[in-house]
């Protein structure tokens, strides 16, 4: 869909020349021209000139010492002048040169010798190799025939073998030369340099016709093979530089070994590598039907004289030959066809408007180099999408194709027809006020940023403007019906960029900008004002220059090497717009919405060669979109490019416009078919047209162009399009509320008005009932202000959107609806059915018949079942029995059926007192404590349902809350026991003095609260109390105080009282206080003795461990001294890759595994508690309570003084070791040894407070002092 546009000419005279041939010097960026002359002797000298490309323009007389200058002549009468000394002869053919070609790389040089020898030599002009250029083998790539489908395996009938035997007739019998061939052999390389054709005449000795072989060769000159024999075949010769074609021409005709075809017929066919044919098509010059003249020269009055491809391979040049001058034509190729994209006519100065060479730049893929006998010309091409640019709701998105003499075009947002096909073909024929010689094809092509207006230019000027009269609704008829509007002709110029302005009702075309080449070397820009039918041409400046081309704008905008001008009509000036610093292939400007945001009204957008997209306004600086372009678009507000990522990316131009130049716009992006280039772009049907690199389409609807014109849709009112087009591409319809909330509540009426259809509003409320964007609330706001306004409207013909408006609330308000279908039935009771299936169809029948039965409505019921095909021996017993049963406990039933307990004991409390043991087992079923005590709060059963409520408390073990309620329930024993299991024991005593419990009863309740064992008094005996795990106690809670005080005040028993008490430290008081000193031998001494054993036991079991951790320790220093990558963990990745399988042993990590503590045995694992709860005790302060109370009483026991010194120096000497473990310890971590090796986290480590190790203050243990203590005793 891209069309070749001329960018820029230049031009370079030699005067007196007489141009034959030249060559590109890439490196220093010059050409070589070689020109003949005729001396006195009649001999032909040769100059070589030099001339830079295309800013630089000097000439040479001499050639560089350290440049050469390779010369090939055909025969012996070319000389060099004496003068210039720098030219020397290598060597001499005695037979001549037929044809010579270098390679590619200019590593080997390619011979035809006179005799029709291919020679292959050296940059140094050494011989490689030599061969006959003309023999009977076909090469190293020959064919196997095994004979399948040959003459000889076929079934002959009756005329037998003979006939399978019988020689075949010799297919080169009828190949011949065209007329037109110029009989002298053609070399061509491959772009790769690793093989080359030779195309020469060879003559066959049996017809005496002479035919054009092609030979295909290796660099080495090894024959690999020869193409099929061709009729007609002419000398044209070019190797595609991909390397899959070799292109050369054929002649069809009733002339001597002509191709068999229409006469006149005229093709450019295609040849593999193997030889083999591959394609053609036909070339589009002169007159079908009419055969070969008698003239000597261009038998049909035109001949093809060479062919060559495009550095890139995309573009095929042809040189055509006429009576009335040389032209060239531009061939690309896409989905299998062949467009002629562009022509250029000869100078008409040159001698009868004749080329001497044609050729491409061998690195810049779109620059034409061609010379006449004195000039050098050169022509720079770029690739253009021609696309309409008018702006919603106009734009047809029309794309117009040169092809040849006529102009594809589709309206992509009517129709998308893949090329080569077209909606429609507007063939330009030749008009009488045209110039003379004006080609078929025209050189441009451009559109109206209006509308379809659509201007086509000629290089020699003539110009012509159609009204496309694109169709832009669906319908029957044509697409399109095209009609001229206006020609005319441009002068004194070669013109190669139109653009044209017209206002926004297309009656009158305002304004024709045309940009050329002047014959004194600078371009020149041409402006018509039209109106009807008087044509004004304002005055405009002189250029001056080279490099000018036209922007895609709505007024005359160009620009040059990166700044943009736009044309004053005013002051007749250029007023410069922009800079982009760079010279760009494509600028297009943007016209910006008038918004206090945006201080302009204008947005650039540029495109270079290389592939930067970039962005500016007047007063704000280059912004650089994209490095990795390859196209881009407008599309409304969206600016729109594609990159060779393969991703298409969505840009905002007012976001473009207002953010600084150093921020990133963001955007969004979506990714495309690999090589996508964008087409067009059509804001109104919100779709995108790609086109891939085999040439077939896509139209694709991006999500951010759909969200623009259905935002602004939105914004315009526009609700049923907005809607159509949410529905249509899926977007969440919840934007149509979304978007401005309190505004669409205001045109409600409007919107309901606009959908109108059922079904489309159904469609909405679903969307928005179950949409993730919205609050419930507002969902439920929208959804009954739609209802409202529905039933006031039509409530018959919306009832389905009505229900569907209850449904979708949150919550589903479905008992309303079922009250609608009550309300319905009544009205219109033709009505109901359909909308009671409707109702099911959107919400499960078993719901709505549970909804319908909570509603306590049988008929109800009976409609949803009966709609919902449920078999009636499933429901229709289950609803003969609750009709049975009385109102209350019918409702009861029902709503114990469907779950819902609370109303179900509601109605069951109503039912009346008989049904009071119902309610406690249905309360203490559910649980339902707190409902049945609003219910019967004022009632004679409150207090039933308060013990049930404790009842239910105390076995939840939430004795204390329970012990309140069985004291307001009036149950004082029930509360004794819950206060008892609570161990609230002053409040049980009080209790049980409020209820004059016995002393007896007294004592026993006291010694179950301590948790001893006692003697009753009445039956003598002994009933022991032992605590089991069950047991809740103050002594095994530690509450050894408060189990002691309640032993003395209420059992009276000071021995189990002291005894509890010696573990709170405060029964040397209790026994003073007492008089019974010999509980210190029986209870006191004892219990000292065992916390000493304890003690001892347990510094044992720390020093061993600590033993262990020490000697593991030098291990792990010994193991990092001699292996610090084993020891730190250097994996060997290439050992475990794309190894997926993890074992458990495989978690752990390199250093783990001297870490990682092994499985424990069956005996070791016996006493892990024992070990973990003594390993944690690093000091006496974290001894269990019932040790270390015991401690201060060492020094009065009868063994005092020794045991407990020996206790304090088991103590200090474990201090002792445990400091020398942590002197011997690494003061840094082993983080901060990895940190040495791995840089980024050394400020991490070096972050970290280390504590400081004071022995003396940490690790002495906190012991009494045993002198101080035994004084002390020994006063008392």
């Amino acid at each position: 869909m891209r069309n070749i546009a001329l960018s820029g000419t230049w031009r370079s005279v030699i005067q007196g020349g007489n141009i034959t041939i030249t060559a590109v010097d890439v490196d220093r960026a010059c050409i070589w021209i070689a020109s003949e002359r005729s001396n006195a002797d009649a001999d032909i000298e040769m100059d070589v000139y030099k001339r830079g490309l295309p800013d630089d323009s000097y000439e040479m007389d001499k050639v560089a010492p350290t440049e050469l200058v390779a010369t090939l002549v055909s025969s012996a009468n070319r000389t060099v002048p004496d003068t210039v000394s720098q030219f020397e002869i290598i060597g001499s053919f005695e037979d001549g040169i037929q044809a010579a070609a270098w390679s590619p790389d200019d590593s080997l040089l390619i011979l035809v010798t006179g005799k029709s020898k291919l020679i292959v030599m050296t940059p140094t002009f050494d011989v490689l190799h030599e061969s006959v250029l003309h023999t009977d083998e076909f090469g190293e790539d020959a064919p196997i025939n095994v004979g399948w489908g040959s003459k000889q395996t076929q079934f002959h009938g009756s005329l037998g073998k003979a006939a399978a035997q019988a020689p075949l007739a010799s297919s080169l019998s009828s190949v011949g030369i065209s007329p037109d061939d110029d009989l002298l052999t053609r070399i061509s390389w491959r772009g790769d340099g690793t093989q080359f054709v030779v195309s020469a005449v060879s003559l066959d000795t049996v017809t005496t016709l002479r035919r054009r072989v092609l030979r295909i060769y290796n660099r080495d000159g090894v024959l690999q093979a020869t193409a099929e024999a061709i009729p007609g075949l002419e000398h044209p010769l070019s190797w595609r530089p991909s390397g899959n074609l070799i292109v050369g021409a054929q002649r069809f005709g009733t002339f001597p070994g002509g191709g068999k075809g229409r006469e006149g017929r005229h093709d450019i066919v295609f040849f593999e590598k193997n030889g083999l044919r591959h394609g053609e098509f036909g070339l589009r010059h002169g007159t079908p039907g009419v055969g070969p003249t008698e003239a000597k020269d261009r038998k049909w009055g035109y001949k093809v004289k060479e062919i060559c491809w495009s550095s890139d391979s995309n573009v095929l040049l042809i040189w055509i030959e006429e009576d009335s001058g040389d032209t060239i034509q531009l061939w690309t190729t896409g989905n299998y066809h062949w467009y002629l994209k562009q022509e250029i006519a000869a100078p008409s100065t040159s001698e009868g408007g004749r080329y001497t060479s044609v050729g491409w730049h061998p690195e810049n893929a779109l620059q034409i180099l061609l010379t006449t006998k004195t000039e050098i010309i050169s022509h720079s091409c770029r690739w253009e999408t021609c696309a309409a640019t008018a702006r919603a709701p106009n734009d047809t998105g029309t794309v117009a194709v040169v092809d040849g003499s006529s102009i594809l075009l589709t309206p992509f947002r009517m129709q998308n027809v893949p090329p080569p096909m077209a909606s429609h073909r507007l063939t330009l024929r030749p008009s009488p006020s045209a110039p003379c010689r004006t080609l078929s094809t025209p050189c441009h092509v451009a559109f109206s940023s209006r509308e379809d207006i659509l201007a086509v230019l000629w290089e020699t000027g003539y110009l012509e403007l159609w009204n496309l009269n694109t169709r832009l609704e669906f319908g029957r008829g044509p697409v399109m019906m095209p009609d001229r509007l206006w020609s005319g002709s441009l002068d004194s110029a070669q013109f190669r960029e139109i653009s044209v302005r017209t206002n926004a009702s297309g009656d009158n075309i305002t304004r024709i900008s045309a940009l050329g080449f002047e014959k004194n070397g600078t371009d020149v820009l041409h402006v018509l004002d039209i109106e009807g039918e008087s044509v004004n041409a304002p005055e405009v400046p002189t250029l001056g220059s080279l490099g000018w081309r036209l922007a895609i704008a709505g007024g005359t905008v160009i620009h040059r090497n990166g700044k943009v001008h736009e044309y004053d009509s005013e002051s007749k000036q250029l007023t410069l717009r922009a800079d982009f610093g760079t010279t760009c292939d494509v600028v297009r400007s943007i016209d910006l919405p008038e918004s206090p945001s945006l201080p302009e009204t204008c947005l650039y957008i540029s495109l270079t060669r290389s592939g930067t997209l970039s962005s500016t306004t007047p007063s704000f600086p280059v912004r650089t979109l994209a490095q990795n372009a390859n196209s881009f678009t407008v599309s409304g507000d969206l600016v729109v490019y594609t990159t060779l990522a393969h991703e298409a990316h969505f840009v905002p131009a007012s976001l473009i416009a207002t953010v600084d130049a150093g921020t990133d716009v963001g955007g969004e992006r979506r990714r495309v078919e690999r090589g996508s280039r964008i087409v067009t772009s059509i804001p109104s049907a919100m779709s995108l047209v790609l086109q891939m690199p085999r040439g077939n389409l896509e139209t694709v609807n991006p999500r951010p162009m759909v969200m623009v014109t259905i935002q602004a849709d939105i914004d315009e009112g526009n609700y049923r399009k907005a809607f159509l087009a949410c529905r249509k591409h899926r977007i969440d319809l919840n934007i149509i509320v979304n978007r401005d909330p309190k505004l669409f509540r205001e045109r409600l009426p409007s919107f309901v008005e606009q959908v109108r259809d059922v079904d489309y509003i159904n469609l909405f409320l679903t969307s928005l009932g179950f949409t993730k964007f919205a609050a419930a609330e507002v969902i439920s706001e929208v959804c009954d202000a739609v209802r409202e306004q529905l039933e006031a409207q039509d409530m018959e013909k919306y009832i389905n959107s009505i229900l569907t408006a209850y449904v979708v609330k949150r919550p589903p308000d479905l008992e309303a609806g079922l009250r609608v279908l009550l309300q319905l039935r009544e009205r219109i009771p033709s009505a109901v059915e359909d909308a009671v299936k409707y109702i099911i169809f959107l919400v499960d029948a078993d719901t709505l018949f549970d909804v319908a039965l909570g509603m306590y409505d049988f008929s109800l019921v009976l409609l949803i079942a009966q709609h919902a095909q449920k078999d009636p021996r499933e429901y229709l017993p289950f609803l003969r029995e609750l009709r049975a049963l009385e109102k209350y406990y019918q409702r009861f039933r029902i709503d114990d059926h469907l779950k819902r307990y609370k109303s179900a004991l509601q109605n069951l409390s109503l039912a009346g007192p008989e049904h009071f043991d119902d309610v406690k087992a249905y309360v203490e079923k559910h649980q339902l404590y707190e409902t049945a005590l609003e219910i019967f709060a004022e009632t004679n059963q409150f207090r039933e349902i308060l013990n049930l409520y404790g009842e239910w408390l105390f076995e939840r073990r939430e004795f204390g809350q329970s012990a309140l309620v069985f004291i307001d329930a009036q149950r004082p024993q029930k509360a004794m026991l819950a206060y008892e299991k609570a161990l609230s024991w002053r409040e049980l005593f009080e209790l049980a003095q409020l209820q004059q419990v016995g002393h007896e009863d007294v004592v026993e309740i006291a010694y179950r609260v301590a948790g001893k064992a006692f003697l009753t008094r009445k039956t003598q005996l002994l009933r022991i109390f032992i605590k089991t795990t069950l047991t809740e106690d103050l002594v095994s809670k530690k509450r050894c105080t408060e189990a002691g005080q309640v032993l003395l005040d209420y059992a009276e028993d000071v021995r189990e009282a002291v005894i509890a008490l010696a573990q709170g430290n405060h029964s040397r008081k209790r026994i003073v206080l007492h008089e019974q000193p010999e509980l210190f031998e029986d209870i006191i001494n004892p219990a000292v003795l065992e916390a000493r054993t304890q003690i001892a036991e347990d510094l044992i079991d720390m020093r061993s461990q600590l033993q262990k951790q020490v000697t593991r320790l030098r291990e792990l220093r010994i193991k990092k001294a001699e292996d610090p990558e084993e020891f730190y963990g250097t994996e060997d990745s290439a050992a475990i890759h794309n190894v997926d399988v993890m074992t458990d042993a495989s978690a752990f990590t390199a250093f783990t595994r001297y870490t990682a503590a092994p499985t424990p045995s069956v005996a070791a694992s016996r006493t892990t508690k024992r070990t973990h709860a003594r390993s944690a005790r690093w000091s006496i302060d974290h001894y269990p309570d019932d040790v270390a109370v015991l401690v201060p009483h060492l020094p009065v026991h009868p063994c005092a003084p020794d045991a407990a010194h020996e206790v304090q120096n088991e103590v200090v000497a474990f201090s002792r070791e445990m400091a020398e473990a942590f002197d011997q310890a690494p003061q840094e971590s082993w983080a901060a040894r990895v940190a040495e090796e791995q840089k980024e986290r050394e400020r991490a480590v070096k972050a970290i407070i280390k504590p400081e190790l004071r022995v003396a203050d940490t690790w002495r243990t906190r012991l009494v002092d045993v002198d101080a203590t035994a004084a002390a005793a020994g006063k008392r």
